[in-house]
Protein backbone atom coordinates (compact mmCIF):
# COMPACT_ATOMS: atom_id res chain seq x y z
CA UNK A 1 0.00 0.00 0.00
CA UNK A 2 2.22 2.99 -0.86
CA UNK A 3 -0.77 4.78 -1.84
CA UNK A 4 -0.13 7.30 0.86
CA UNK A 5 3.09 7.62 -0.46
CA UNK A 6 2.85 7.55 -4.03
CA UNK A 7 -0.63 9.53 -4.52
CA UNK A 8 -2.32 10.64 -1.58
CA UNK A 9 0.48 12.05 0.32
CA UNK A 10 -0.51 15.61 1.05
CA UNK A 11 -3.68 14.76 1.37
CA UNK A 12 -2.32 12.88 4.82
CA UNK A 13 0.14 15.77 5.46
CA UNK A 14 2.94 13.55 4.69
CA UNK A 15 4.18 15.36 2.05
CA UNK A 16 7.20 16.68 3.84
CA UNK A 17 8.08 12.59 4.09
CA UNK A 18 11.00 13.32 2.57
CA UNK A 19 10.57 13.96 -1.61
CA UNK A 20 8.73 10.11 -1.09
CA UNK A 21 5.84 12.11 -3.00
CA UNK A 22 8.40 12.86 -6.05
CA UNK A 23 9.17 10.52 -8.72
CA UNK A 24 11.56 12.55 -10.44
CA UNK A 25 12.37 14.64 -13.87
CA UNK A 26 15.03 12.96 -14.96
CA UNK A 27 15.27 10.78 -18.24
CA UNK A 28 15.61 6.87 -17.63
CA UNK A 29 19.52 5.93 -18.37
CA UNK A 30 20.98 3.23 -19.60
CA UNK A 31 24.70 3.76 -18.63
CA UNK A 32 27.63 1.77 -17.03
CA UNK A 33 29.76 3.68 -13.88
CA UNK A 34 32.79 3.43 -12.14
CA UNK A 35 32.44 4.51 -8.54
CA UNK A 36 34.89 7.22 -6.96
CA UNK A 37 37.12 5.71 -4.57
CA UNK A 38 39.15 8.64 -3.13
CA UNK A 39 38.29 10.07 0.78
CA UNK A 40 35.00 10.76 1.94
CA UNK A 41 33.94 13.61 -0.28
CA UNK A 42 34.82 12.45 -3.58
CA UNK A 43 32.73 8.91 -2.52
CA UNK A 44 35.36 7.18 -0.84
CA UNK A 45 34.90 4.84 2.37
CA UNK A 46 33.55 6.69 5.73
CA UNK A 47 34.31 5.27 8.81
CA UNK A 48 31.37 5.66 11.64
CA UNK A 49 32.48 5.44 14.85
CA UNK A 50 31.96 2.05 16.41
CA UNK A 51 30.13 1.38 13.39
CA UNK A 52 30.14 0.01 9.79
CA UNK A 53 32.25 1.49 7.10
CA UNK A 54 30.01 3.32 4.36
CA UNK A 55 31.23 3.53 0.78
CA UNK A 56 29.12 5.51 -1.79
CA UNK A 57 28.52 3.54 -4.89
CA UNK A 58 27.57 5.56 -8.46
CA UNK A 59 23.95 3.53 -9.66
CA UNK A 60 24.35 5.49 -12.92
CA UNK A 61 20.92 6.96 -11.94
CA UNK A 62 19.13 9.67 -10.32
CA UNK A 63 15.82 7.64 -10.17
CA UNK A 64 14.41 6.67 -6.40
CA UNK A 65 15.60 3.12 -5.47
CA UNK A 66 13.06 1.25 -4.01
CA UNK A 67 14.51 -2.14 -3.00
CA UNK A 68 17.42 -3.77 -3.22
CA UNK A 69 18.70 -7.49 -3.78
CA UNK A 70 22.07 -8.92 -3.00
CA UNK A 71 22.28 -12.50 -4.55
CA UNK A 72 26.01 -12.92 -3.09
CA UNK A 73 28.99 -10.26 -2.14
CA UNK A 74 29.56 -9.09 -6.24
CA UNK A 75 26.14 -9.40 -7.53
CA UNK A 76 23.58 -7.02 -6.72
CA UNK A 77 20.10 -6.19 -7.83
CA UNK A 78 18.19 -2.96 -7.10
CA UNK A 79 14.81 -1.65 -8.68
CA UNK A 80 13.72 1.95 -8.85
CA UNK A 81 11.25 4.41 -10.07
CA UNK A 82 10.44 5.01 -13.91
CA UNK A 83 10.97 1.32 -14.96
CA UNK A 84 14.56 1.41 -13.83
CA UNK A 85 16.95 -1.08 -12.24
CA UNK A 86 20.54 -1.29 -11.14
CA UNK A 87 22.52 -4.37 -11.89
CA UNK A 88 26.36 -4.99 -10.34
CA UNK A 89 28.46 -8.27 -11.01
CA UNK A 90 31.47 -6.74 -8.94
CA UNK A 91 30.22 -5.62 -5.71
CA UNK A 92 29.66 -2.38 -6.65
CA UNK A 93 32.84 -0.98 -7.63
CA UNK A 94 30.81 -0.55 -11.02
CA UNK A 95 26.65 -0.43 -12.01
CA UNK A 96 24.56 -0.66 -14.95
CA UNK A 97 21.49 0.74 -14.67
CA UNK A 98 18.52 0.22 -17.36
CA UNK A 99 14.74 0.75 -18.23
CA UNK A 100 12.59 -1.63 -18.84
CA UNK A 101 11.34 -1.20 -22.55
CA UNK A 102 7.61 -0.76 -21.82
CA UNK A 103 7.92 0.01 -18.23
CA UNK A 104 8.70 3.56 -18.33
CA UNK A 105 6.03 4.98 -16.06
CA UNK A 106 6.51 2.71 -13.78
CA UNK A 107 7.61 2.12 -9.98
CA UNK A 108 9.57 -1.17 -9.52
CA UNK A 109 9.10 -1.34 -5.44
CA UNK A 110 10.60 -5.00 -5.02
CA UNK A 111 13.76 -6.92 -6.88
CA UNK A 112 14.49 -10.40 -6.29
CA UNK A 113 18.09 -11.35 -7.40
CA UNK A 114 18.98 -14.96 -8.36
CA UNK A 115 22.01 -14.66 -10.31
CA UNK A 116 23.61 -12.21 -12.21
CA UNK A 117 21.52 -13.63 -15.23
CA UNK A 118 18.02 -14.39 -13.36
CA UNK A 119 16.01 -11.93 -11.55
CA UNK A 120 12.74 -10.44 -11.15
CA UNK A 121 10.79 -7.19 -10.85
CA UNK A 122 7.74 -6.56 -9.26
CA UNK A 123 5.96 -3.07 -10.19
CA UNK A 124 3.23 -1.42 -8.06
CA UNK A 125 0.15 0.86 -9.56
CA UNK A 126 -3.16 1.17 -9.98
CA UNK A 127 -4.72 -1.66 -11.98
CA UNK A 128 -2.27 -3.09 -14.44
CA UNK A 129 0.74 -1.35 -13.51
CA UNK A 130 1.08 -4.19 -11.05
CA UNK A 131 3.73 -6.53 -13.16
CA UNK A 132 6.13 -9.19 -12.90
CA UNK A 133 8.96 -9.46 -15.27
CA UNK A 134 11.57 -11.57 -15.25
CA UNK A 135 15.35 -11.74 -16.94
CA UNK A 136 17.33 -14.70 -18.04
CA UNK A 137 20.21 -12.85 -19.76
CA UNK A 138 21.21 -10.15 -16.56
CA UNK A 139 18.89 -8.08 -17.74
CA UNK A 140 19.00 -7.12 -21.45
CA UNK A 141 15.28 -8.63 -22.49
CA UNK A 142 12.87 -9.25 -19.94
CA UNK A 143 9.77 -11.18 -20.04
CA UNK A 144 6.45 -9.97 -18.29
CA UNK A 145 5.18 -12.85 -16.20
CA UNK A 146 2.04 -11.38 -14.96
CA UNK A 147 -0.49 -8.48 -14.96
CA UNK A 148 -3.26 -7.60 -12.82
CA UNK A 149 -6.53 -6.22 -14.24
CA UNK A 150 -7.47 -2.83 -14.69
CA UNK A 151 -9.70 -2.64 -11.61
CA UNK A 152 -7.94 0.57 -9.54
CA UNK A 153 -7.89 -0.99 -6.18
CA UNK A 154 -5.18 -3.54 -6.90
CA UNK A 155 -1.77 -2.70 -5.71
CA UNK A 156 0.83 -5.41 -5.38
CA UNK A 157 3.07 -4.35 -2.02
CA UNK A 158 6.24 -6.83 -2.28
CA UNK A 159 7.03 -10.87 -2.61
CA UNK A 160 10.05 -12.81 -1.58
CA UNK A 161 11.17 -16.30 -2.99
CA UNK A 162 11.85 -19.46 -1.07
CA UNK A 163 13.78 -20.57 -4.20
CA UNK A 164 14.58 -19.22 -7.63
CA UNK A 165 11.47 -21.26 -8.73
CA UNK A 166 9.10 -20.63 -5.63
CA UNK A 167 8.01 -16.69 -4.20
CA UNK A 168 5.24 -15.65 -3.37
CA UNK A 169 3.31 -12.10 -4.18
CA UNK A 170 1.58 -10.02 -1.96
CA UNK A 171 -1.44 -7.40 -2.20
CA UNK A 172 -3.67 -5.18 -0.46
CA UNK A 173 -7.06 -5.86 0.54
CA UNK A 174 -10.14 -5.81 -2.70
CA UNK A 175 -13.41 -7.03 -1.37
CA UNK A 176 -12.10 -8.41 1.81
CA UNK A 177 -9.80 -10.86 -0.02
CA UNK A 178 -6.19 -10.91 -0.33
CA UNK A 179 -5.35 -11.79 -3.95
CA UNK A 180 -2.13 -12.88 -3.06
CA UNK A 181 -0.51 -14.84 -5.68
CA UNK A 182 2.02 -17.74 -5.62
CA UNK A 183 4.38 -19.18 -8.36
CA UNK A 184 5.58 -22.89 -7.81
CA UNK A 185 7.84 -22.81 -11.18
CA UNK A 186 8.87 -19.34 -11.86
CA UNK A 187 7.00 -18.36 -15.18
CA UNK A 188 2.99 -18.76 -13.85
CA UNK A 189 1.20 -17.00 -11.20
CA UNK A 190 -1.36 -18.34 -9.43
CA UNK A 191 -4.07 -16.42 -7.00
CA UNK A 192 -4.43 -18.00 -3.33
CA UNK A 193 -5.85 -15.39 -1.94
CA UNK A 194 -8.96 -17.62 -0.60
CA UNK A 195 -6.62 -19.68 1.43
CA UNK A 196 -5.49 -16.42 3.68
CA UNK A 197 -7.31 -15.19 5.96
CA UNK A 198 -10.16 -12.71 6.06
CA UNK A 199 -8.51 -9.16 5.62
CA UNK A 200 -9.80 -6.25 7.90
CA UNK A 201 -11.06 -3.04 6.54
CA UNK A 202 -8.34 -1.35 4.44
CA UNK A 203 -5.61 -3.83 5.43
CA UNK A 204 -2.82 -4.11 3.17
CA UNK A 205 0.99 -4.05 3.08
CA UNK A 206 3.65 -0.70 2.42
CA UNK A 207 5.46 -0.96 -0.61
CA UNK A 208 8.45 0.85 1.33
CA UNK A 209 11.49 -1.62 1.01
CA UNK A 210 9.83 -5.02 -0.30
CA UNK A 211 10.51 -5.99 2.94
CA UNK A 212 6.85 -6.58 4.06
CA UNK A 213 6.98 -10.41 3.17
CA UNK A 214 9.64 -12.42 4.56
CA UNK A 215 10.39 -16.55 3.60
CA UNK A 216 12.46 -18.95 5.28
CA UNK A 217 13.82 -22.36 4.00
CA UNK A 218 11.47 -24.18 1.82
CA UNK A 219 7.87 -23.31 3.36
CA UNK A 220 7.59 -20.69 5.51
CA UNK A 221 6.65 -17.01 5.03
CA UNK A 222 5.35 -14.32 6.92
CA UNK A 223 3.55 -10.69 5.86
CA UNK A 224 3.23 -7.70 8.18
CA UNK A 225 0.12 -5.30 7.69
CA UNK A 226 -1.03 -2.01 8.62
CA UNK A 227 -3.63 0.31 7.27
CA UNK A 228 -6.61 -1.46 9.43
CA UNK A 229 -7.79 -1.37 12.81
CA UNK A 230 -4.94 -4.20 13.80
CA UNK A 231 -1.70 -4.69 12.32
CA UNK A 232 -0.65 -8.34 11.95
CA UNK A 233 1.32 -10.90 10.53
CA UNK A 234 -0.21 -13.29 8.47
CA UNK A 235 1.88 -16.06 8.34
CA UNK A 236 2.76 -19.61 7.01
CA UNK A 237 4.61 -22.94 7.38
CA UNK A 238 3.14 -24.82 4.43
CA UNK A 239 4.44 -22.72 1.68
CA UNK A 240 1.42 -20.92 1.47
CA UNK A 241 -1.03 -23.65 1.35
CA UNK A 242 -2.91 -22.42 4.66
CA UNK A 243 -2.18 -19.60 6.71
CA UNK A 244 -2.95 -17.51 10.16
CA UNK A 245 -3.05 -14.22 11.43
CA UNK A 246 -1.90 -12.96 14.43
CA UNK A 247 -1.89 -9.47 16.00
CA UNK A 248 1.06 -7.68 16.61
CA UNK A 249 1.82 -4.37 18.82
CA UNK A 250 3.39 -2.36 16.49
CA UNK A 251 1.73 1.40 15.84
CA UNK A 252 -1.59 0.72 14.13
CA UNK A 253 -5.22 1.66 13.63
CA UNK A 254 -4.80 4.50 10.85
CA UNK A 255 -4.87 4.06 7.09
CA UNK A 256 -0.63 5.13 7.36
CA UNK A 257 0.09 3.03 9.79
CA UNK A 258 1.79 -0.64 10.94
CA UNK A 259 4.36 -3.18 9.88
CA UNK A 260 6.39 -2.35 7.38
CA UNK A 261 9.21 -4.52 6.98
CA UNK A 262 9.57 -8.35 8.78
CA UNK A 263 13.00 -10.76 9.02
CA UNK A 264 13.05 -14.03 10.60
CA UNK A 265 16.71 -15.35 11.54
CA UNK A 266 15.50 -18.90 12.02
CA UNK A 267 11.87 -20.16 11.93
CA UNK A 268 11.36 -19.27 15.32
CA UNK A 269 12.65 -15.53 16.04
CA UNK A 270 12.19 -12.54 14.35
CA UNK A 271 11.68 -8.94 14.31
CA UNK A 272 9.02 -6.52 12.79
CA UNK A 273 9.30 -2.98 12.15
CA UNK A 274 6.97 -0.02 11.02
CA UNK A 275 5.46 3.53 12.27
CA UNK A 276 3.43 6.07 11.06
CA UNK A 277 3.44 7.66 8.16
CA UNK A 278 1.64 10.87 9.80
CA UNK A 279 4.20 12.95 11.32
CA UNK A 280 1.05 14.46 13.47
CA UNK A 281 -0.08 10.88 15.38
CA UNK A 282 1.80 8.84 17.72
CA UNK A 283 4.91 7.71 16.06
CA UNK A 284 5.43 4.27 18.47
CA UNK A 285 6.10 1.83 19.21
CA UNK A 286 7.55 0.43 15.90
CA UNK A 287 9.44 -2.48 16.37
CA UNK A 288 8.77 -5.87 17.78
CA UNK A 289 10.30 -8.95 18.24
CA UNK A 290 9.17 -12.83 18.48
CA UNK A 291 10.76 -15.94 19.41
CA UNK A 292 7.83 -18.24 18.55
CA UNK A 293 7.96 -18.10 14.94
CA UNK A 294 5.82 -14.98 14.67
CA UNK A 295 2.55 -16.47 16.85
CA UNK A 296 2.92 -13.43 19.31
CA UNK A 297 5.19 -10.30 19.66
CA UNK A 298 6.47 -8.15 22.47
CA UNK A 299 7.66 -4.51 22.46
CA UNK A 300 8.98 -5.40 26.14
CA UNK A 301 12.27 -3.97 26.48
CA UNK A 302 12.64 -3.27 22.88
CA UNK A 303 13.48 0.37 22.04
CA UNK A 304 12.06 2.74 18.82
CA UNK A 305 13.91 3.52 16.42
CA UNK A 306 15.86 6.02 16.87
CA UNK A 307 15.56 7.87 13.54
CA UNK A 308 12.43 9.99 12.73
CA UNK A 309 9.78 8.72 10.92
CA UNK A 310 8.71 5.07 10.19
CA UNK A 311 10.81 2.13 9.50
CA UNK A 312 10.81 1.35 5.79
CA UNK A 313 13.31 -1.39 5.52
CA UNK A 314 15.10 -4.14 8.15
CA UNK A 315 17.27 -7.25 7.92
CA UNK A 316 19.64 -9.28 10.14
CA UNK A 317 23.38 -8.83 9.03
CA UNK A 318 24.83 -12.67 8.89
CA UNK A 319 27.91 -13.61 10.14
CA UNK A 320 27.99 -10.57 12.55
CA UNK A 321 25.97 -11.90 15.48
CA UNK A 322 22.41 -13.60 15.19
CA UNK A 323 21.04 -10.65 16.75
CA UNK A 324 22.37 -7.87 14.79
CA UNK A 325 20.12 -5.75 12.56
CA UNK A 326 20.05 -2.78 10.38
CA UNK A 327 17.13 -0.69 9.87
CA UNK A 328 16.12 2.33 7.56
CA UNK A 329 13.89 4.57 6.26
CA UNK A 330 13.75 8.50 4.93
CA UNK A 331 14.51 9.65 8.07
CA UNK A 332 17.48 7.79 8.83
CA UNK A 333 19.33 4.47 8.99
CA UNK A 334 20.53 2.68 12.71
CA UNK A 335 21.74 -0.67 13.49
CA UNK A 336 21.27 -3.20 16.64
CA UNK A 337 23.52 -5.45 18.20
CA UNK A 338 20.89 -6.98 20.36
CA UNK A 339 17.85 -7.67 17.65
CA UNK A 340 16.19 -4.11 18.15
CA UNK A 341 16.87 -3.83 22.10
CA UNK A 342 19.35 -0.73 21.77
CA UNK A 343 20.38 1.05 18.96
CA UNK A 344 23.22 3.54 17.43
CA UNK A 345 22.28 6.09 14.81
CA UNK A 346 24.29 5.93 11.50
CA UNK A 347 25.74 9.65 10.48
CA UNK A 348 22.61 12.00 9.67
CA UNK A 349 23.29 12.21 6.22
CA UNK A 350 22.17 8.84 6.00
CA UNK A 351 18.84 9.47 5.25
CA UNK A 352 16.38 8.99 2.39
CA UNK A 353 16.76 5.64 2.25
CA UNK A 354 14.44 3.10 1.77
CA UNK A 355 15.51 -0.50 1.35
CA UNK A 356 18.87 -2.64 3.45
CA UNK A 357 19.79 -6.34 2.61
CA UNK A 358 22.74 -7.92 3.36
CA UNK A 359 24.60 -11.25 2.40
CA UNK A 360 27.67 -11.39 5.16
CA UNK A 361 28.96 -8.67 7.59
CA UNK A 362 31.08 -7.53 4.51
CA UNK A 363 28.58 -7.12 1.87
CA UNK A 364 25.23 -5.09 2.42
CA UNK A 365 23.54 -2.50 0.81
CA UNK A 366 21.42 0.49 1.53
CA UNK A 367 19.15 2.34 -1.53
CA UNK A 368 17.41 5.17 -1.67
CA UNK A 369 16.62 8.64 -3.37
CA UNK A 370 18.18 10.00 -6.53
CA UNK A 371 19.89 6.70 -7.35
CA UNK A 372 22.41 6.63 -4.05
CA UNK A 373 23.39 3.48 -3.45
CA UNK A 374 25.83 3.26 0.08
CA UNK A 375 28.31 -0.68 0.73
CA UNK A 376 27.73 -1.19 4.17
CA UNK A 377 30.44 -3.18 5.54
CA UNK A 378 30.81 -4.46 9.25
Amino acid sequence: MLRPLSIAATATGVAALLVVACSGSFEPTTAFFQSPGQGPSSGGPTLTPEGPTLTPQVSGTTKRFFSVSPVNDRVVWASADSGTFALTTDGGDTWISRVVPGAEGLQFRDVQGVTEKIAYLLSAGEGSDNRIYKTKDGGATWTLEFQAGTDPRNFYDCFDFWSPDRGITFADAVDGIFPVIRTLNGETWQNIGDRLPPAQAGEAGFAASGTCVATLGGKRAWIATGGAEKARILATTDGGATWKAYDTPIVQGTSSSGGFSVAFRDPFRGILGGGELDPDLPQGPNVAVSSDGGKSWSTDGVGQNPFPGAIFGLTYVPGFGQRTVVATGPGGTAWSRDEGHTWTNLPADVTGFWAVAFVGRKAGWLVGTEGRILKVSF
